[in-house]
């Protein structure tokens, strides 16, 4: 039984900070590329950010704001975001089995953690 799960979302002004995490089980997340989507109402899924062996990869949006990392030992990913603006509001999705080169999904979701960006 492979599973994700995502949790630290919450609400957070404008300008602040907030770190995500995901938790693997079932499997090892040593063997795969991960990744951060996220879906705002109404919206299509969109990449966020990707960590393979070569390194991260980030989309336009978040660039210079938000860090992905990982802890094998843990089985655990990580989305530090800061500088948080109202557009990043949506439901962050961990992911497993990201392709790192073209920003698509792998096979492993987690079920989702709202961030909300408001004042």
């Amino acid at each position: 039984q492979l599973q994700l799960e995502e949790s630290g979302g919450g609400l957070v002004q404008p300008g602040g900070s907030l770190r995500l995490s995901c938790t693997a089980s079932g499997f090892r997340l040593d063997k795969h590329a991960i990744g951060w989507f996220r879906q705002a109402p109404g919206k299509e899924r969109e990449f966020v950010a990707a960590e393979g062996n070569v390194g991260t990869n980030y989309a336009d949006s978040v660039k210079g704001r938000f860090t992905i990392s990982r802890d094998n030992a843990k089985n655990m990913v990580y989305l530090q975001m800061n500088s948080l603006k109202p557009e990043d509001t949506a439901v962050y999705y961990c992911n497993a089995g990201t392709h790192w080169g073209t920003s698509q999904p792998g096979p492993y979701w987690g079920q989702g953690t709202q961030v909300t960006v408001s004042s």
